[in-house]
């Protein structure tokens, strides 16, 4: 198998439009880690990319009837860019069927390279479900975003090159997966060529459809992905790239959206360039490894795979950096409701720098402020600031992995509601699209009152939303029927201890 798919990558047709992209020294966070860290610049492709490799070299194998008959894809993200720029080149009319929930950037991204836009469907299933419908009708030639032999060898080039690139010490290469046709495509060449080297896929921590299916042995369809990293939102891993995963990758790291954050602005520190959260998957799966392995002096790769980030999305970003580097503790402090309290809890703090304060007065003799404090994961972790505090007296509650607390609360803290009976809070995950909160109304039916309402959104294919319903207890055991009903995810924080502290 790998012999075949070495021969397709050295002989797929890339660089008509691709461009062999730098791997570039990360100086800084080389230092900090202790190991040299090179990142492969595939953000630097014509669209910002490295999707362009696998669908030019796809469509350049097309027999002539094919390219006639035109092509037809369905994608939300990169692969709808690249396939669009290949037919142009080569002359053949592509067809893009996008969610009608694609933001306009991407939209206007096809369209500019001269791909036809069909916007159909709230999600992505319903997009397939009518390219696939084009193909029975119009004759088209379906060409698929990873689940293809010619597909996976386009972005096996990735690999040629940094074997090229770096002929010497390589300990590892990672890789961020999606459906796994650029980690297929790097691990058959690598492993061919140079077994010795480690293939390491990562994934988002709710996405993370190849661990689950290496962990099983076979192909398994997760029952939700996460959408941060939409650019690696899949719910299962493909045939054709699990055949060769199984075999050849070493391993399958995951990380956390607030991990994710801190790699952008890693990437960001060395190169100056933003990247899409799925194009920052492998520095964060590097920090990670280098963290729990303790490795030390060693060469590892990350590719860079993609910066097509849209510009609302950089606040959310730039607000959960701090949190996945461990540089900002959320905590939850009880001090007495008296003057010169807040006097003494900052002088607990010590000089440390406050990054955000929320207080409200209360009647309890008590009074519950939210905090965000700098901290250092080494000189000055997390835990000791905790332990100091509570050392001096003061109860504290660490929220910075609470996401009720991160999403919702610190923008919400303003005093505890004056009695409302019977109040149950969930957290949902609305699909932003028109229509989503009329829905989520009319299903709900007007059975219990909507007590508490929040809703943030984050410049991506999601809204998060923070919802309290007065339920009488006698009705509890039908809130899951009727939340399922609805269709959206989501999670009861009716007992979440930051919810009860600034809110209950």
């Amino acid at each position: 198998m790998l012999e075949q798919y070495v021969k397709h990558i050295l002989t797929s047709r890339v660089y008509d439009v691709a461009v062999e992209t730098p791997l570039q020294a990360a100086r800084q966070l080389s230092e900090r880690l202790g190991n040299q860290i090179l990142l492969k610049r595939e953000d630097l492709q014509p669209v910002y990319s490295f999707k362009i490799r696998g669908a030019y070299n796809k469509l350049a194998q097309l027999s002539e009837t094919e390219r006639a008959r035109g092509v037809v894809t369905a994608s939300a993200g990169n692969h709808a860019q690249g396939l669009a720029l290949a037919a142009k080149h080569l002359g053949v009319k592509a067809t893009i069927v996008m969610p009608r929930t694609t933001p306009e950037l991407k939209v206007q991204g096809v369209r500019a390279r001269g791909g036809k836009v069909v916007l159909h469907g709230d999600a992505f299933p319903e997009a397939l479900a009518h390219s696939l419908k084009l193909v029975e009708e119009k004759g088209y030639t379906y060409i698929h975003p990873y689940d293809d032999p010619l597909v996976i060898a386009g972005q096996g080039t990735v690999a040629m090159e940094i074997l090229r690139q770096q002929p010497g010490q390589l300990d590892a290469i990672f890789v961020p997966v999606g459906g796994g046709g650029l980690i297929a495509g790097i691990a058959a060449y690598v492993k061919y060529l140079r077994p010795e080297i480690r293939v390491i896929g990562v994934e988002p921590d709710d996405s993370n459809c190849l661990q689950a299916a290496m962990a099983a042995g076979e192909r398994v369809v997760l029952p939700s992905v996460g959408l941060f990293a939409d650019g690696v939102a899949v719910a299962q891993i493909g045939q054709h790239t699990f055949d060769v995963c199984k075999h050849y990758v070493d391993e399958v790291i995951t990380v956390s959206t607030d991990e994710i954050c801190a790699a952008i602005k890693d990437i960001y520190d060395d190169t100056r360039s933003i990247t899409e959260p799925a194009g920052a998957l492998s520095v964060a799966g590097i920090k990670k490894y280098v963290e729990e392995r303790g490795a030390h002096g060693q060469v590892l790769v990350g590719i860079d795979s993609g910066a097509n980030i849209n510009f609302d999305r950089l606040r959310h970003v730039a607000e959960r950096a701090e949190l996945g580097e461990k540089r900002e503790a959320i905590i939850a402090v009880t001090i007495p409701e008296q003057p010169g309290s807040f006097k003494t809890f900052c002088e607990a703090i010590g000089k440390r720098q406050i990054t955000e304060f929320n207080y409200r007065y209360h009647t309890d003799g008590e009074a519950h402020i939210f905090v965000g404090v700098q901290t250092h994961p080494e000189n000055d972790p997390r835990a000791a600031l905790v332990q100091g505090l509570r050392d001096k007296g003061f109860p504290v509650l660490d929220l910075t992995d609470n996401e009720l607390a991160k999403l919702h609360i610190r923008h919400m803290v303003g005093g505890h509601a004056a009695a409302v009976p019977d109040e149950c809070v969930f957290r949902f995950e609305f699909p932003e699209r028109p229509g989503a909160l009329f829905n989520f109304l009319n299903k709900l039916g007007g059975r219990w009152n909507i007590s508490m309402f929040h809703y943030r959104n984050h410049g991506a294919a999601d809204g998060r939303v923070l919802a309290a319903l007065q339920v009488p207890h006698e009705e509890r055991q039908l809130i899951p029927a009727a939340l399922d009903a609805i269709g959206y995810p989501y999670w009861d924080e009716s007992d979440n201890p930051a919810y009860s502290l600034f809110l209950g």
